[in-house]
């Protein structure tokens, strides 16, 4: 994709985020944790229809992923004042993710040549995104049984996939060109 193209994919991590840190504070039950939930996904929402009316060739997946965002969103914003009838919004989330996997899915990760590249911090970023992810699980359902540490897992898992989001911010993105070290060629 060409740089123009990319221009708001940092803000739009940034955004992000920004909703999993205020959905830690809301955990933690610290002052405006509302207040900065509510920035994000606006901030995510907005942010996301500028990227999507800078793009020149729409195809149908693009619009997918509008109704994604904008649905998950707004269901995030009406969810987080304690507005009902957000049902609706759950269901259109819920249909268009599972459109955008069956077209898109995981080929969304890859290069444009269709190479999976396993570099070492890769590999190392990508553990422990499972890793937060697995914090996250456990981190909950220990909090539903009002166990000792459920808020520490928690926020540990939090902290690891914000730093997963914004990794492109804190890794070099100088890849080798000729390194074809650990690649799997797709049909």
């Amino acid at each position: 994709m060409p740089k123009k193209d990319n221009i708001l994919k940092v803000p739009l991590r940034v955004s992000i985020t920004i909703v999993l840190l205020g959905m830690l504070l809301n955990i933690l039950e610290w002052p405006y944790a509302t207040e900065v939930i509510l920035f994000g996904f606006a901030n995510t929402g907005i942010l996301y229809l500028f990227r999507f009316g800078n793009k020149k060739d729409k195809k149908f997946i693009d619009f997918v992923k509008l109704v994604l965002v904008l649905s998950w969103t707004i269901n995030g914003v009406l969810t987080t004042l304690d507005l009902s009838y957000t049902l609706i919004l759950q269901i259109l989330v819920g249909l268009s993710f599972v459109t955008w996997f069956v077209m898109e899915g995981t080929a969304y990760f890859l290069d444009e040549d269709r190479r999976v590249k396993n570099h070492k911090i890769q590999v190392i970023w990508n553990f422990a995104m499972v890793v937060g992810a697995l914090a996250i699980i456990t981190g909950s359902l220990l909090n539903v049984m009002n166990w000792k540490f459920a808020i520490p897992l928690l926020v540990f898992g939090v902290t690891i996939i914000a730093a997963y989001i914004l990794k492109d911010i804190f890794t070099s993105n100088k890849i080798e060109n000729n390194d074809r070290n650990n690649e799997e060629f797709l049909l």
